[in-house]
């Protein structure tokens, strides 16, 4: 990884994007820092410091802070990821929409990407509405009048634009996907307070304490392990040897040739995992739009509250927790088949591969190659998915060790190693891609 920066540092036209995607970078993190008019900041502090409010630690957690200083960046890119859901959803059952996706070819893509742009932007507006709604009693106003819910509310759907356009500036221009690459800094600006942590654990109390310092081991190392199978199981792939006969190309014989497939275990990468956390939030976001203080009361809606948002905090019962992981285990699975035949079209293949004079050894061309290649996206996808599911709920439980509060979940994990290797792997097709040219130029 380090030779890969090294050398990316050394061709000019990759130091220019790793520059600019950095550049981009520093802007979202300044954006962080800059208060929504009309906050109290003060007033701000002291109510985030003492409120009970697991929705917020959620939305702080993927926003890199911003959310807690009710920055313009507050309801980060969450909009942007919910109407993903949406349109992608749309397309399975609205068949416009679904030649749109498949056939449109890049106008199609640039439609689709504008409709998910316009849904942003409304639901940013209802997301903005809500938040505002929900923290107007708090006292963090500095007044309740139109003027100031109008502004807050603004300047909330212009921070959530304003990190659209950094995304796709990163995407089109930088390195590395725009979007992932702000949820990746966003949970990585929570590393100083994981280190602070570990410290209190150790000298808390301002002497050493052995068992403070036995947890932290127990931590760090599995900490490593878990980024160890991480990094093993995002780069595994099911490799399925295809053959090519002797064709005519042009004017020329082309020879027979024998190459392969690459199935990855993880096909859908952390996109699974995204979409779980904001689809099993939303509902406590819609609730806390229209209860300000649901974290305080009981009843039906209030448990609906806990339930969803047991996997971002540990001031919810251990049962909360159970029954929200387990839903979370199936909404993983789930959005991992969907994701992966989103992107993998079995029969798609199986005719490029027959078109091509190419046939998988002791499989016939045709429906039986499409058949064999569902069995095996089928079972990789029932093991990538249940991979995501473990190591997203497993370190849930470690929130109930005592005096343990980490910024860094196995979801946090996931989100974090996933987005390096993806970027890391962009750069090293950059740099190839530039040795090519150099070669044939």
């Amino acid at each position: 990884m380090f030779k890969t920066i090294k050398n990316a540092l050394k061709t000019p036209d990759v130091r220019k994007k790793l520059l600019y995607t950095l550049l981009l970078i520093v802007i979202f993190r300044l954006g962080c820092y800059i208060t929504v008019p009309g906050v109290d900041t003060f007033t701000l502090s002291e109510y985030m410091d003492s409120a009970n409010n697991g929705m917020a630690s959620l939305i702080d957690l993927i926003s890199g802070g911003a959310f807690s200083r009710f920055s313009i960046f507050a309801m980060s890119i969450s909009p942007y990821i919910t109407a993903s859901i949406v349109i992608q959803l749309l397309g399975m059952v609205i068949p416009s929409l679904e030649r749109l996706a498949k056939e449109g070819g890049e106008e199609g893509r640039k439609k689709m990407n504008r409709y998910t742009k316009i849904l942003t932007v409304f639901l940013a507006l209802i997301e903005g509405l809500g938040i505002y709604l929900s923290y107007r009693s708090s006292g963090i106003f500095i007044d309740t009048g139109f003027m100031t819910g109008f502004t807050v509310v603004i300047s909330l759907m212009a921070g959530t634009a304003l990190l659209m356009w950094l995304g796709d500036e990163i995407t089109n221009k930088g390195i590395g996907n725009g979007i992932s690459i702000i949820i990746f800094i966003g949970i990585i600006s929570g590393l100083p307070r994981a280190v602070t942590t570990i410290w209190n654990l150790i000298m808390g109390t301002g002497t050493f304490s052995t068992t403070g310092l036995l947890i932290s081991l127990g931590i760090i190392i599995g900490a490593l392990i878990l980024v160890a199978a991480v990094v093993f199981v995002q780069q595994a792939e099911r490799r399925v040897p295809v053959q090519y006969s002797k064709r005519v190309v042009g004017r020329k014989m082309v020879g027979a040739q024998n190459t392969h497939i690459p199935l990855k275990l993880v096909m859908a990468g952390v996109m699974p995992i995204i979409f779980a956390s904001s689809f099993l939030t939303f509902p406590a976001m819609i609730i806390q739009m229209f209860i300000p203080d649901i974290a305080n009361q009981t009843g039906f809606w209030a448990t609906i509250y806990q339930f969803s948002i047991a996997s971002s905090t540990s001031e919810v019962d251990l049962g909360y927790t159970i029954a929200n992981a387990l839903v979370y285990l199936l909404l993983i699975v789930g959005f991992t088949f969907f994701y992966t035949y989103a992107t993998f079209n079995p029969a798609e293949v199986s005719n490029n591969i027959k078109r091509n004079g190419g046939f998988i050894p002791g499989i016939r061309a045709g429906k039986p190659t499409t058949d064999y290649l569902s069995s095996i996206i089928s079972k990789l996808t029932w093991l990538g998915g249940l991979y995501l599911a473990i190591i997203a709920i497993i370190p849930m439980l470690v929130r109930f060790i005592p005096n343990v509060d980490l910024a860094f979940g196995g979801t946090s994990i996931l989100i974090v190693v996933g987005v390096a290797l993806e970027t890391i792997q962009q750069l090293e097709s950059q740099l190839v891609m530039r040795h090519y040219k150099g070669f044939l130029e």
